[in-house]
């Protein structure tokens, strides 16, 4: 059940990351969701469907995806919590560059 949830994890991480590279702005196909990461399967790996539905399923039933129709499209929700989990990655190099300055 461990490696279920951390295939899953993987799955989930990946469904995202299409959705991401993809940017339709209607959102994505499950089929285009599908073609983006079995591109990007490694070769020493097997796609299983079984868990790629699942993982989609668990994300919309967590509120990181939206599905409208057949398409599927981050939540507002997910989001706010990428763009809060990458702003003090930004903030970080701003404080390194300012001591920078100070010496030139």
């Amino acid at each position: 059940s461990v490696q279920n949830n951390l295939i899953t994890m993987v799955y989930k991480a990946g469904i995202i990351a299409a959705i991401t590279e993809l940017k339709d702005r209607t959102g994505s196909s499950s089929i285009a969701i599908k073609k983006h990461m079995q591109a990007n399967l490694p070769a020493d790996k097997k796609w299983l469907n079984g868990m790629f539905l699942n993982a989609l399923k668990k994300a919309v039933a967590d509120g990181d995806l939206v599905q409208i129709k057949g398409s599927y499209k981050l939540s507002p929700v997910f989001k706010k919590k990428a763009a809060a989990a990458s702003k003090p990655k930004k903030a970080a190099p701003k404080k390194k560059a300012a001591p920078k300055k100070k010496a030139a």
